[in-house]
C-alpha cells in the first residue's frame, strides 16, 4: 500500500511539472499593447501659441498625465510594446501654459511645424467619381423597393 502511494505521488509530480515545459517551437499569441495618446506630426503642427486649453485639448485630446502640482503642464505619453519581438516605442509630448491659461511652449518627442505649415490651409478633401449618368438614365424612375422577407423583419422585431 506504502509503495502504491509513493508510486502515486512520484506520477503527480511529474505529470505537474510536465506542465511547465514548453518546447521552442511553441509560439503563443501575443498582442500589441497600445497605451496613451497617438499624436500626429499633423496635430501638432497645429498648435499655436496663444492658444486656450480648450483648444488645444480639441486639436490633441484630453492628455493623460494632467499633475495637480503642475497645473500649467500636461503630458502626453505613448507607449507602443510589439507582441512578437517585444520591442517598446514610447513617445512624450508636454505642453506648457502662461498664467493666462493660454499656450505658451511645447517639449518632447514629435517636432513642431514651422510658421507655414500652421497657416497653410490644409485640403483633406478629394473628389469621387461614383460615375456619371445620362440624361436618360437619370429620367428613369427607380424600381420599388423590395419587402423585408419574414426572418428580416422577425430579426428587426427582436433588435438584430
Amino acid at each position: 500500500m506504502r509503495r502504491s502511494r509513493l508510486l502515486l505521488v512520484a506520477a503527480s509530480c511529474a505529470l505537474i511539472s510536465a506542465c511547465s515545459y514548453k518546447p521552442g517551437f511553441i509560439n503563443e499569441y501575443k498582442i500589441d499593447i497600445q497605451q496613451g495618446n497617438v499624436l500626429t506630426q499633423e496635430m501638432v503642427s497645429q498648435l499655436k501659441p496663444g492658444q486656450t486649453r480648450d483648444q488645444v485639448r480639441f486639436l490633441l485630446g484630453t492628455p493623460l498625465v494632467v499633475d495637480i502640482f503642475h497645473q500649467q503642464r500636461w503630458d502626453y505619453v505613448y507607449r507602443y510594446q510589439n507582441g512578437q519581438t517585444g520591442a517598446v516605442e514610447s513617445r512624450k509630448f508636454t505642453v506648457y501654459f502662461d498664467r493666462e491659461d493660454r499656450l505658451a511652449s511645447v517639449a518632447g518627442d514629435i517636432a513642431e511645424g514651422n510658421a507655414g505649415e500652421l497657416n497653410a490651409p490644409l485640403n483633406k478633401s478629394r473628389l469621387v467619381d461614383l460615375g456619371s449618368l445620362t440624361p436618360e438614365q437619370a429620367d428613369k424612375p427607380l424600381p420599388p423597393r423590395e419587402q423585408p422577407s419574414y426572418y428580416r423583419r422577425f430579426m428587426d422585431m427582436i433588435g438584430f
